[in-house]
């Protein structure tokens, strides 16, 4: 892959729309409208100290509407006219009295953080149209496009007859609920050749979504607790699914995997430890985590687009601090040293990082990689590893913080661990509050995987890894070490959301709305991504052989960045008033 050149020149951050870098495309700033046109959303997330994330999608169908749209799908083959799917939350009828509307006003965030008791086995997969509302276009972002959704997919359907993960899994959606109101278990498909809805697609695709509908019927099974029938469903899933097939075969066997864990567990009252240190399972896979940065485009753009948002905000500072909480790799911070050397109007004296973390190998490995490179390039430079057991043991004056410094914070896929510890999280932003940073650049999963609601849980979760699996089909080989190891790494994922309950589902995510409610609390404030920062993000898809499907959009003033259409990741950045 080539290197994209880091541009010493700064683009006006005055203009508020996007200006075309290349002269080919124009790009613009839309404004923000919070009535789509299909209904203003009638709710929104919350974050608790369970922190689960319901929204209301729009409208409520009655059972009427379902069926209608129902046979709508099966009579015709309209089901494909829209290829873009989103992941997003479904409407929870039986729940929404109990979960808190964020919108109204800030002072309502800090009533919603009373633990509530996991849902262990609530209403059916079908009943909660859930698997319906994954057919909205990603259009419902409350910003503008940045770069607009291609017709990959639709010209890959046309070409090789090929549909994408997520289009699998709503077809698999639509014939499920069309099997639960002919009350049979699952609707045959390869002995119905002659249904008009599925004509045209190829018979691996017909077998992978009569694999989804399976899976989603073993699911349905384990929510009423009907194990005996759930195992049958899961041995069906053996024999179709495969660690080493097609993305949806791959996704289905990690789930199936975890369906059967859960089995077990409530069958046998054995519940395994999910306390996994991921830090020590990154490093464990290092050859896998690199090769999955090099291939797979979304660490890249979310790390050059955020590391210019740093440097537009220490262009004066002579002595730069860095506060990564959880570094990685830290490869990131070679970008920012070479911006900073090749600095002319303002001299650097110092750049300090420090590196917050729970193992001392990893922090140090990543400490030495970086002092190796400032030193190549003749930088001032410090670096210092700050290892603690719990985020309680931070301290302010661990850092070592000098008045004369400007100090940026980093979060990448790291504050996400404390949601299920809330206590932990708030001390960690007072701690944050306290040091005041200049920014903070945070990076996380955009999806909604914390639902106290088991199926909730699982079908979100089914959806975003399915797109997240999808791009690592387009993007590595099948049969590749590093491929099969990235995807063990993301099945810990999977197993937590399937798996674990209450506080041992530590591995939750939340999308950019539930943070905003949540930052908020400490008077943080979102700021604009700047056009530099945006250039950078485009920059770097543009450099991945399957630019055109990965997606760059904005959501309010944050960088929301997907795949086919569907939400992977959030990048914000913010200050604290």
């Amino acid at each position: 892959m080539a290197n994209a050149a880091y541009p010493c020149d700064e683009l006006s951050n005055s203009d508020n729309s996007l200006m075309s870098v290349e002269g080919g495309n124009a790009w613009k700033k839309e404004q923000v409208h919070k009535e789509e046109d299909w209904g203003q959303a009638r709710g929104t997330d919350s974050l608790g100290s369970d922190y689960g994330s319901y929204e209301d999608d729009g409208f409520i169908f009655s059972k009427y509407l379902q069926q209608e749209r129902q046979l709508q799908a099966i009579l015709g083959y309209g089901l494909f006219d829209n290829l873009r799917f989103d992941v997003f939350s479904p409407a929870l009828e039986s729940c929404m009295d109990e979960i808190a509307d964020i919108s109204e006003t800030s002072s309502r965030i800090q009533d919603v953080v009373t633990p509530e008791k996991e849902k262990r086995y609530p209403q059916s997969l079908a009943s909660l149209q859930l698997l319906t509302s994954h057919g909205r276009g990603f259009k419902r972002l409350n910003g503008g496009r940045i770069i607009e959704p291609s017709s990959e997919s639709i010209c890959m359907k046309e070409s090789i007859h090929r549909l994408s993960t997520v289009e699998i899994m709503k077809v698999a959606g639509q014939r499920f609920i069309q099997s639960f109101s002919e009350k049979v278990d699952v609707v045959p498909l390869l002995n119905n050749p002659f249904d008009i809805s599925f004509s045209g697609i190829s018979k691996e695709e017909m077998e992978d979504v009569e694999l989804v509908d399976i899976l989603l019927a073993a699911a349905e099974k384990v929510c009423c607790q009907e194990f005996e029938l759930a195992i049958k469903f899961l041995s069906r899933c053996d024999r179709l699914s495969s660690i080493n097939g097609n993305p949806v075969q791959r996704v289905a066997y990690y789930f199936s995997e975890a369906l059967r864990e859960k089995i077990d567990q409530e069958l046998k009252g054995f519940k395994k430890e999910f306390s996994f240190d991921m830090e020590q399972i990154v490093m464990d896979a290092s050859s896998a985590s690199l090769a999955h940065r090099q291939e797979v485009p979304f660490c890249q753009v979310e790390q050059f687009a955020g590391i210019q948002a740093i440097i537009e905000n220490v262009a004066e500072a002579k002595k730069v601090h860095i506060i990564d909480l959880g570094i990685k790799c830290g490869v990131q911070w070679t970008l920012l040293m070479q911006a900073l050397a090749s600095r002319h109007e303002c001299t650097l004296e110092l750049l300090k990082i420090t590196a917050v973390g729970f193992s001392s190998s990893q922090t140090e490995v990543s400490g030495k990689r970086l002092m190796g490179f400032a030193q190549s390039m003749n930088l001032p430079f410090s670096f210092r590893a700050v290892i603690i057991s719990d985020i309680l043991d931070l301290k302010e004056d661990q850092f070592e913080l000098d008045t004369e410094e400007t100090v940026a914070f980093y979060s990448e896929f790291f504050i996400f661990n404390l949601i299920a510890q809330p206590d932990h999280l708030d001390y960690l932003m007072g701690v944050i509050r306290n040091i005041n940073p200049c920014i903070m650049v945070v990076t996380e999963v955009e999806a909604n995987l914390n639902s106290p609601a088991f199926v909730s849980r699982f079908i979100e979760g089914l959806f975003f890894y399915g797109a997240y699996f999808d791009c690592i089909d387009a993007c590595m080989e099948r049969y590749d070490k590093n491929r099969i190891n990235t995807e063990k790494l993301l099945n810990l994922g999977i197993r937590s959301l399937v798996v674990a309950d209450g506080n041992e589902r530590r591995a939750r995510h939340v999308k950019i709305d539930v943070w905003r409610a949540f930052f908020s609390r400490f008077r943080m404030e979102e700021k604009d991504l700047s056009m530099s920062s945006l250039y950078q993000a485009d920059l770097m898809v543009k450099n991945f052989a399957r630019a055109r499907s990965c997606t760059l959009d904005m959501n309010g003033k944050s960088l929301i960045v997907g795949w086919m259409g569907t939400p992977i990741h959030s990048l914000s950045v913010w200050k604290f008033l």
